[in-house]
């Protein structure tokens, strides 16, 4: 199975952010809209450049060290910049081999250099407990004659 499996099922949709925007702004679109994290765009669209992402633990990294009110900090001086993503033909099982060894929760996927969806580390988890479990009912069928 593919990560194109993954992002048909689930859409192409990606929250995106500024780089100037504010670790406040941050906070209030992850509450917003149930997620973990933004990916970073020059534009704060999906169809701007990708510049890294933020996550949950970036802002918690920033609020443990102190540094200042997160309506005075921005997501250029916060986020994780060296971005590892995948691409929509990418196999699934490489999906979590590189999440499991860089130990990360979100994986952008491109497609030409374009942002076309991102896929958690929960999605890859469901579509291969979803992929085992139709093996696992093929395998019984056929014992069963």
């Amino acid at each position: 199975m593919l990560l194109q499996t993954i992002l048909q099922r689930k859409g192409g949709m990606v929250y995106t952010i500024r780089p100037d925007a504010t670790l406040q702004d941050v906070l209030y679109r992850l509450i917003h809209h149930g997620i973990g994290a933004l990916v970073v765009t020059s534009t704060g669209e999906q169809d701007g450049q990708v510049l890294g992402i933020i996550t949950e633990r970036d802002i918690l990294r920033t609020c443990a060290s102190g540094v200042g009110a997160l309506s005075a900090l921005r997501v250029s001086d916060h986020m994780t910049r060296q971005l590892f993503t995948g691409s929509p033909e990418d196999p699934i099982e490489e999906a979590m081999r590189l999440m499991t060894e860089k130990r990360i929760r979100h994986l952008p996927i491109l497609s030409e250099g374009r942002l076309v969806g991102l896929v958690s580390i929960g999605d890859v988890v469901k579509a291969q407990h979803d992929l085992l479990a139709v093996e696992n009912r093929f395998m019984k069928d056929y014992i069963r004659g």
